[in-house]
């Protein structure tokens, strides 16, 4: 059984960075909405509280049954966490009189405790919380302090619960997973045996025993994700995957049948499908970025019922669903948005008598690659940008066309293959060009023109989750920006953005 982490979220955006800090310490963990949790087995070595946008002082605050977790196992609670379980137990949370957020530095440390062994004393923390606790209850001993905030950090005598005000998850914080390892290692004995070696031979060996000899469908996209899901089928159970890429109409220039090319050097069965004039038909005239989503979905959902039908005996369909995809379209009972619905994730309409097996499901897409290069797969397929399942169609803002698709291919390939040629596409998580629905006035030649504008976007990232936008050479921007006005007939502006997620997301819509 595969020890653990829990990860109980009451709505922090940093939750998703505990997992990503503990998971590098080759330690399995698990995100959990605080009200929704699995039972608690001999597998859980530690529970995790997170940060929570709300004040445990809120009367709506989030609250959690913890009879079977505090004194009981190792517990940590972290900014909120640490409020709630001072506040909720006999102690006492008020509104900060200076708030603090951001760097601050540690002012006493207590070594002694193991939470903090090997912490330096003035070490830089990042804090971000408005509440602070007053008072703490009794047998609730101060084990960190600064200069502004006494109880930084407090154990609970006779118990292995730990708790800290700041964020050990941010890399602000210098020794943060200094801290994370003292906690999930030295605390809760986690032995460190995660690593994408372990997790290939134990999926290998659940598919097996979940699947049998029953045929399973894959829904190839040419991406890392759905090739290593694919690799990790194939690994499992040969030649009874059974492997459909669609082609909807929003790929990139070539893509089909270049990515065709690619899989038959892996020995998968592969069957492609033209449905580009479906997709875009039912996509005519619609604008909204969900509903946009959505269709594409659905349409996904169709198109695999009509292929399922033409391969005897298939009862699996598999997808390359990832952690960042499920994490970001559920919701923790309101304090944490849905930012975006993901066609890959919620299964599948009752009509389709395929049952779901997604071998990516609780994997960043980091862990996705290493995963990957273990099983000994190509770098070329490895290396690969991300690109979304809905493809072009929330790349085209607005309603799409198949003019507004050539244009956008014609844009995008130039954009990604100068990134190849100046050698900069490594250096970028994510790249891709965006067709506005804009038009402004240019002149080519002796003529004026009124034609559209595209974003080029390009971010540097781990894991998806938090990005910033890549500093791209000036010179660079000005031979990609001269080339698609001078070859792309309907572009006469090009824009380069600058935003970081969060605030901003890296797909525009």
């Amino acid at each position: 059984m595969q020890e653990k982490i829990l990860i109980l979220d009451f709505g922090s955006q940093y939750t998703q960075l505990i997992a990503r800090r503990v998971r590098e310490l080759n330690v399995y963990c698990e995100i959990h909405p605080f009200n929704k949790y699995p039972d608690i087995d001999e597998s859980v070595k530690g529970v995790i509280l997170s940060g929570s946008p709300f004040s445990v002082r809120d009367e709506k605050a989030p609250r959690i049954d913890l009879s079977e977790i505090k004194g009981k196992l190792p517990l940590l609670g972290v900014c909120y966490g640490a409020q709630y379980l001072a506040h909720f137990f006999g102690g006492e949370v008020k509104a900060a009189n200076k708030r603090e957020y951001g760097r601050a530095n540690l002012a006493f440390v207590d070594n002694s405790c193991p939470l903090f062994s090997n912490i330096s004393s003035h070490s830089q923390v990042w804090m971000s919380h408005g509440d602070t606790i007053e008072h703490l209850p009794e047998s609730y001993k101060i084990i960190a302090s600064t200069n502004d905030v006494e109880n930084a950090a407090y154990h609970i005598e006779g118990e292995e619960t730990y708790a800290i005000q700041f964020h050990p998850e941010v890399y602000h914080s210098t020794e943060g997973l200094e801290l994370l390892k003292n906690y999930v290692v030295g605390i809760c004995g986690c032995k460190q045996d995660w690593t994408p070696a372990s997790f290939v031979e134990t999926t290998v060996s659940e598919l097996q025993a979940k699947i049998g000899d029953d045929k399973v469908i894959l829904g190839l996209s040419g991406g890392v994700d759905s090739t290593v899901a694919a690799m990790l089928l194939h690994k499992a159970i040969g030649k009874n995957l059974y492997c459909i890429f669609v082609d909807n109409g929003l790929l990139r220039k070539n893509e089909f049948t270049s990515v065709l090319e690619n899989y038959k050097e892996l020995g998968l069965n592969v069957i492609g499908v033209n449905a580009g004039p479906l997709f875009l038909d039912r996509l005519a005239g619609e604008k909204d970025p969900e509903t946009k989503r959505k269709i594409i979905g659905n349409t996904f959902v169709d198109v695999f019922d009509e292929e399922s039908k033409k391969i005897d005996g298939a009862s699996w369909l598999a997808q390359g669903t990832i952690y960042p995809d499920v994490i970001e379209s559920s919701s923790v009972n309101g304090p944490s948005q849905t930012i975006k619905s993901h066609h890959n994730v919620g299964g599948l309409p009752d009509y389709m008598k395929l049952q779901v097996v997604e071998p990516l499901r609780l994997l960043f897409k980091d862990e996705v690659r290493r995963v990957g290069l273990s099983m000994g797969l190509d770098p070329k397929f490895i290396k690969r940008h991300p690109f979304p399942g809905p493809g072009l169609a929330i790349r085209i803002l607005g309603d799409i066309t198949p003019d507004k698709v050539r244009i956008l291919q014609e844009a995008d390939d130039i954009y990604i293959s100068s990134l190849i040629e100046d050698n900069l596409y490594d250096e970028v998580w994510q790249a891709g060009t965006i067709l506005l629905p804009v038009q402004s006035v240019g002149v080519m030649g002796d003529e004026r023109t009124y034609e559209n504008c595209v974003a080029l976007r390009a971010v540097s990232s781990t894991d998806g989750m938090t990005a910033d936008w890549s500093h791209l050479p000036y010179e660079f921007l000005a031979k990609v920006s001269n080339k698609i006005i001078n070859n792309v007939k309907g572009i006469n502006r090009v824009v380069y953005d600058v935003s970081s997620k969060p605030p901003a997301t890296i797909e525009w819509e």
